[in-house]
């Protein structure tokens, strides 16, 4: 019997034969935490009695949720991490160059690699055909030291898309129908492993919305097949040497497999305040929104601004209607000003916040009002995700999110495309 993507890393990585419902200790390529979760991890690490790291160059702490920061206790937390990345050597990603899931895309996944953080979207990282996945603080912190963890092995599931997507209809969209169908908890600890002809035709930048979202409909990871367009992306990072060709085998066995036709599939919203309560972006139509949020590690990447651009070029926002741009990356700011997307944004009336997770999780800079909408591009719409426990979170697309900054309420991208 063949192995799945998941089955076919913990193998390699585990030394020994991995299947489904298996528990095997893994190597760790990566370990990751954030300034939210990293000052636990640290804490941990001392409390454990450990005082080296496994691997440094690979032991990552990233300040970007709270990024600069807005309060004397995240500063001071930022003390810790950085005080402790001198101590041991670990790699510090600083304020302002961006989102850990961003930059681990970027500069640090290769294909087949184990990845933990300390982060639940940790498994962005599979849309490079990494095994990503989040993990506690604690767990974080062990692997720090040992360079190691364990797993049970995830069953899969498999998720066949064919077709072309219509016109306004984006990666985005597509995982959005896919959790709306499926359930927030519809793939719990499983492997979510994309496959079919418009899989193979995605960019990297795409795969990872995808993966990103993976968690929200419950699943341990969500994997794209390393191939040529993989390799393409790598190299253009300044990383063709860490591609490493990766499938699933021909006759893997999954739990089940979902059949999805991309040209089906209309422009989506996840509407308040959970994920898989999805809607057509049409069915939305008049739904007055005061902010709408460009950015976050699902969708702040170029080819994510190009498409906002591309609507809002020579035009204005809804007088109501706030805009907040936030770049994932340092080098996806440094894109779009050379592109000359940020002119755009800021002729169109955006405020371009520092590369971050900004508005994301409502540390700052962007907090909602009491009983205010806000249309974002982020993953979560949880109850108080943006900050406020009495506003409300729409998940769109960035094209959606573009066309309805210019109306000041939940708008089809079709209609101004």
């Amino acid at each position: 019997m063949g192995k799945t993507l998941a089955e076919k890393i913990l193998s390699t990585k585990a030394g020994a034969d991995a299947s489904a419902g298996e528990i095997v200790v893994s190597k760790v390529d990566l370990a990751f935490v954030q300034d939210t979760t990293g000052p636990l991890a640290v804490r941990e690490f001392k409390k454990s009695g450990f005082n080296a790291l496994a691997n440094r160059e690979k032991s990552v702490l990233f300040l970007d949720h709270a990024a600069p920061s807005p309060s004397r206790q995240l500063s001071t937390d930022h003390i810790l991490l950085r005080e402790f990345a001198l101590e041991t050597g670990a790699a510090l990603s600083d304020v302002g160059e961006g989102v850990c899931h961003q930059i681990t895309a970027e500069s640090l996944a290769r294909p087949g690699d184990v990845i933990i953080g300390s982060d639940s979207h940790t498994v962005t990282a599979g849309g490079l055909g990494a095994f990503a996945t989040g993990m506690g603080s604690s767990d974080v912190a062990v692997a720090f030291a040992l360079g190691k963890t364990w797993f049970r092995v995830p069953e899969g599931i498999k998720i066949n898309v064919s077709g072309a997507f219509r016109k306004g209809v984006y990666a985005k969209d597509l995982i959005l129908h896919l959790i709306g169908l499926i359930g927030a908890d519809g793939a719990t600890y499983q492997s979510l492993e994309f496959g079919g002809d418009t899989v193979s035709r995605m960019s990297i930048a795409e795969r990872l919305t995808i993966a990103n979202m993976a968690v929200e409909a419950g699943a341990k990871v969500g994997l794209f097949p390393a191939d040529d367009i993989t390799r393409d992306y790598l190299i253009k990072q300044g990383r063709g040497g860490d591609y490493t060709p990766l499938t699933a085998d021909d006759d893997a066995a999954y739990e089940k497999t979902i059949e999805i036709d991309a040209a089906g599939i209309e422009p989506m919203v996840s509407k308040p305040h959970t994920v898989d309560n999805t809607a057509l972006v049409r069915e939305l139509k008049g739904t007055k929104i005061q902010q709408v949020f460009i950015g976050t590690c699902t969708n702040g990447r170029l080819e994510d601004f190009a498409v906002a651009a591309s609507i809002l070029k020579d035009k204005k926002r809804h007088p109501q209607t706030r805009f907040i741009i936030a770049p994932a990356s340092k080098k996806v700011l440094i894109q779009c000003i050379k592109a000359g997307y940020a002119e755009i944004f800021i002729e169109a009336g955006a405020i371009i916040l520092p590369p971050g997770c900004a508005a994301c999780l409502g540390l700052h800079q962007g907090v909602l009002g009491d009983g205010e909408a806000c249309l974002s591009t982020a993953n979560r719409n949880f109850k108080g995700r943006m900050g406020n426990p009495e506003g409300f979170i729409y998940l769109s697309s960035p094209a959606t999110a573009a066309a309805s900054v210019l109306t000041g309420e939940i708008t089809d991208p079709r209609e101004v495309l």
